[in-house]
């Protein structure tokens, strides 16, 4: 056994201070300089992930306590990054289950926590935010309790430790209202109930790819822990893809080992370590670093499938190519396919029209982070609505089913519940906690397309909503998802103030004075079902009779601006977004 390692995963809902907690472990380890600027969650690389405030790769870190090398696996607190989870998992020897000291375990976090039980891994409670006036830690206790009975947890893993922290402040302790004003009593904790890797040196060697890294400098760098022998740089290797395939040959060309969020370069791994090994361009997630002469593969993991899918198409609107860098088709396959070297959950494959290609992925949001991401980047296309991947199950079509959870204040339930039938979805759960009520909801994932911004509307953006992937099961029937029409550009032209004012009337703008649009681009939501095809540029024509009060200014209501993710909600299917680095717009196709 290696005494001195711990390789541990942290497993949290959305917002209850994972990263926060990290960076905590990182800074009182002593890993940085006392003058040293450190940046706030460190582990938050992507630009997305610091805006957003939610982690969306999975990472890996390390610090050193006591001359004890500890390993941190951040996990993505969000089901739509779910794919991540399964697979970082497969590292970790022990797990801290962050919860909030007032919210306690959300659906977010049951969906990983199950992963962890299934692989029995021993867990640490960490009861968070403690210094929020509302936090009621026993009840959160109790809340823990019932949901590890609930997932079938075994008897010895009902028996965890818990220790209360305040992640913001820096202290965590085992007693609960002592401030300690350090991480001591949990580096400590870590280190007695966390346990070691149990692998020797001495078995065949065996390192199961769990995530891939990508860098200009090392190419892709293949990541995982080491539960078997030992690694050179130079050696020799074999790689496999499952227990009875063929193996291939590699040879490693740099080994390196984690130090805060960076890597440290190493001549040599033992067993028990977590690794970063580069000089192999073909190696992907799931598969084995085996020693050829004695290769003793582990099975590949199984991925959740995707649930649904949206066409990328090369941007051939009036206006391509004046925004972007990368526009042609061939830019797009070439960035597609390498976001599926490091996201195992996304699947590329070519369109079926001919044109353009399919992209299927966890959920609206694992989708749209990639779009935001392209786009970033210089990338100009065009994407189609998302459509629900079906299953033919028995000659029957089935549809993928999400069990979502929704809290809202008493008096805004019925609004919700009316929503949610709309949409095909069925209540299996109501509980009353104060003011507030938690409903629980089985519904097709077709209906919670583009449902987040209209239940914000309906709550006036005090509720909250999660969704979880629950199962295949048969076609609901058909859903209404847009019941108006839409404006459509007659030319392209300019907009002008006093064509606007006489169309706010009756329908609702996207886009204000002084803004180009060509023909056939979508401007506004009508008030009808049937579409209305609109002159934006129309201007009051002068003349030499003045009448009193004819001239007075054109007041113009502000237009509605829809985010990403509202706009691949928005569109029907005859519609298209046009995604370039500087505008999104909508479009008819």
């Amino acid at each position: 056994m290696t005494k001195d390692i711990r390789n541990v995963a942290i497993i949290a809902h959305v917002d209850h201070g994972k990263t926060t907690l990290v960076d905590q472990l990182f800074k009182q380890s002593g890993l940085f300089r006392d003058n040293q600027h450190v940046e706030e969650r460190l582990m938050d690389s992507m630009d997305l992930e610091k805006e957003r405030g939610i982690t969306i790769q999975a990472k890996n870190g390390a610090f050193t306590y006591n001359n004890t090398h500890i390993n941190i696996i951040d996990t993505p607190g969000h089901a739509d990054f779910g794919g991540e989870v399964e697979r970082v998992l497969k590292m970790a020897d022990g797990a801290l289950f962050l919860v909030d000291a007032q919210e306690g375990p959300m659906p977010q976090s049951y969906f990983v926590l199950k992963k962890a039980i299934a692989q029995h891994i021993p867990l640490i409670v960490v009861i968070n935010k403690i210094d929020k006036p509302s936090a009621r830690a026993d009840w959160v206790l109790d809340q823990v309790f019932d949901l590890m009975v609930h997932l079938e947890a075994p008897d010895d893993m009902l028996d965890f430790p818990v220790i209360y922290a305040s992640a913001k402040n820096g202290w965590a302790s085992n007693e609960l209202g002592e401030e300690t004003g350090s991480m001591k009593d949990l580096y400590e904790l870590m280190l007695e109930k966390l346990p070691a890797p149990k692998f020797s040196n001495q078995d065949a060697l065996q390192l199961l790819v769990s995530t891939i890294s990508y860098s200009q400098f090392l190419g892709r760098s293949a990541i995982g822990k080491l539960t078997g022998g030992e690694l050179k740089v130079n050696q020799p290797i074999g790689i496999s893809t499952g227990l009875d395939s063929d193996i291939r040959a590699g040879r490693i060309s740099k080994i390196h080992v984690f130090k805060g969020n960076d890597f440290d370069e190493v001549s040599e791994a033992s067993a028990g370590q977590i690794v970063a090994i580069s000089g192999i361009q073909d190696i992907t997630v799931g598969e084995t670093v085996v020693d050829p002469n004695d290769p003793k593969p582990l099975p590949m993991t199984a991925i959740d499938p995707p649930t649904i899918s949206v066409e990328f198409l090369p941007n051939d609107s009036p206006f391509a190519g004046k925004e972007g860098e990368f526009v042609t088709t061939r830019q797009l396959r070439d960035r597609l396919f390498r976001e599926t070297l490091s996201d195992v959950a996304l699947q590329v494959s070519d369109s079926d029209s001919g044109i353009g290609y399919k992209v299927s992925g966890r959920g609206e949001l694992h989708i749209s982070i990639l779009i935001e991401k392209m786009r970033r980047e210089g990338y100009e296309f065009q994407v189609s609505r998302p459509k629900v991947i079906f299953k033919d199950i028995d000659g029957k079509t089935h549809e993928p089913y999400e069990t979502v959870t929704i809290t809202v204040e008493e008096s805004l339930g019925g609004k919700v519940i009316e929503s949610m039938a709309e949409r095909k979805g069925q209540m299996t759960n109501m509980v009353q906690d104060g003011a507030q009520i938690q409903y629980q909801f089985k519904t097709p994932t077709r209906g919670l397309l583009g449902y987040q911004s209209l239940f914000m509307k309906l709550t006036k953006g005090l509720g909250t909503m999660y969704s979880t992937f629950e199962s295949y099961q048969p076609f609901s029937g058909e859903i209404r998802s847009r019941q108006r029409g839409v404006l459509v550009s007659k030319e392209t032209c300019e907009t002008v103030s006093y064509a606007l004012s006489s169309l706010q009337e009756r329908a609702e703008m996207f886009l204000g004075p002084g803004i180009s649009v060509y023909k056939g681009q979508i401007v506004g939501l009508n008030s009808r079902e049937e579409d209305m095809i609109v002159n934006v540029a129309k201007s009051k024509k002068l003349t030499n009779h003045r009448a009193a009060g004819s001239d007075d200014n054109v007041l113009l209501t502000p237009p509605t601006d829809l985010s990403l993710e509202e706009c691949l909600s928005f569109i029907n299917d005859d519609e298209l977004i046009e995604i370039t680095p500087k505008t999104i717009r909508l479009r008819k196709r």
